[in-house]
């Protein structure tokens, strides 16, 4: 066997600031158990005024440097998925790099909204493989409240901020650890399905574009869900026959966090018990490419994904865009 990629530590970072859905009540006509019950959702954290994405990406990329034991000064890459850049360039990642002192580090994003960070560990995991690097930081983050428009209460509850990261690294060949393999897939026929129209190059920014709400998150609902569950159930079924395992063989399932009812149907399809699905949505909401890195280091964290554990982290967004990557802990 060749080279393998295998994640070294784990980070995450999310707002102080909590936005409950007491105080959507006030801003919106909607529920506390409206919310609750259509989404899963009973709390989200939002970025103050003056931070950006690229500052809670460095905070999750220095968690996860310090639980590897690795000095930012080693890291070759750094690749960081997000649909809320600081700016149109230079790159969140490009930022990130200077704020943490990956000082010999490439850098770059990707977009792929909501599979972001898992287009990310498949890049960042092939590049390890190859041999040319021996360090890279995958990282994710959104501010998706800067994207949000709080005047459309079918969106507006859904969505919050933070970010996540993993360091990859060579694993040892005695070792079983590692990315064992992914599957990716996208369907630009369904991109009207989820989007924000304005501030490229199709709608550039304008006063008419403002008056528009047109710089906010659009996204049909229901078309979206009936996607989401297949698109979740499948691409799982297709890495663990990839990689030669069974569903009974996952430890633990790190689904994307857009809905509960989303992550209880694809749970259900695949027969999968509640113990084995690491949720996060009550507390964070829709974070978008972070949700699942977010969720993988708190599995991490409180014991529920360990040493010798089978992962496999799977999700869908706009694009539309899905995958799963299964990885041996």
């Amino acid at each position: 066997m060749g080279v393998r990629a295998k994640i070294l530590g784990t980070g995450s970072a999310v707002p102080q600031r909590v936005l409950s859905n007491a105080d959507l009540e006030k801003m919106v006509d909607t529920s506390d158990e409206w919310i609750v019950t259509r989404t899963g959702i009973r709390e989200r954290r939002i970025a103050e005024a003056n931070e950006a994405t690229s500052d809670y990406v460095a905070k999750a990329c220095e968690r996860a440097l310090t639980a590897a034991g690795v000095d930012a000064s080693e890291v070759d890459l750094i690749v960081c998925g997000t649909v809320t850049p600081d700016m149109m360039f230079p790159a969140t990642a490009n930022l990130v790099q200077n704020a943490i002192g990956a000082k010999k580090a490439a850098s770059f994003d990707l977009s792929a909204a909501c599979s972001g960070f898992l287009y990310g560990l498949s890049l960042g995991a092939s590049f390890i493989e190859s041999g040319h690097f021996s360090y890279v930081l995958v990282a994710a983050g959104d501010l998706l409240s800067r994207i949000t428009d709080y005047e459309d209460r079918s969106t507006c509850v859904l969505f919050g901020d933070g970010a996540g990261a993993v360091l990859l690294g060579r694993a040892e060949e005695s070792e079983e650890a590692g990315i064992l393999g992914f599957s990716l897939g996208s369907d630009g026929s369904g991109g009207h399905l989820l989007n924000m129209p304005a501030g490229g190059s199709r709608i550039p920014a304008s006063a008419e574009s403002v008056a528009a709400r047109l710089h906010y998150l659009k996204m049909q609902g229901q078309e979206t869900f009936k996607f989401a569950v297949n698109a979740m159930v499948s691409s799982t079924e297709e890495v663990l026959e990839k990689v030669g395992y069974q569903k009974e063989d996952i430890s633990l399932l790190v689904p994307h966090q857009a809905n509960i009812r989303i992550i209880d149907a694809a749970r259900r399809r695949f027969g999968l018990p509640e113990d084995k699905v690491m949720v996060t949505i009550d507390k964070y909401g829709n974070t978008s490419a972070s949700s699942i890195a977010i969720a993988l280091d708190e599995a991490v964290r409180e014991g529920r994904a360990k040493t010798g554990d089978l992962v496999v982290c799977v999700g869908f967004g706009g694009g539309l865009t899905w995958g799963s990557v299964a990885i041996r802990l």
